[in-house]
């Protein structure tokens, strides 16, 4: 049964990601961009908790967490770019 509706969701998250990366190269202004590369983040990070449920392994809720980390680190990286121009003062 888990197994079942694990790989539902992963179709519908699949479907997700497929939609937001359209909105990432479509996007017509930078912050639409900037929103849905952090949105196809989130949406990666759904795939790979989804990949240890349907494994049964904690090694994919550790790499979850990393890619978490790295997707915020990237997203408020962006946003300053775009607000000031640069990243590092």
């Amino acid at each position: 049964m888990i197994a079942t509706a694990a790989m539902i969701a992963v179709g519908a998250v699949g479907l997700s990601l497929v939609l937001t990366l359209y909105r990432l190269l479509k996007g017509p202004h930078a912050p639409d961009r900037v929103l849905a590369l952090d949105t196809l983040a989130i949406n990666a990070i759904a795939l790979i908790v989804l990949f240890g449920v349907l494994f049964a392994t904690t090694m994919y809720f550790e790499v979850a967490l990393l890619f978490a980390m790295v997707g915020f680190v990237t997203t408020v990286a962006f946003c300053k770019f775009l607000l000031r121009g640069n990243v590092i003062e």
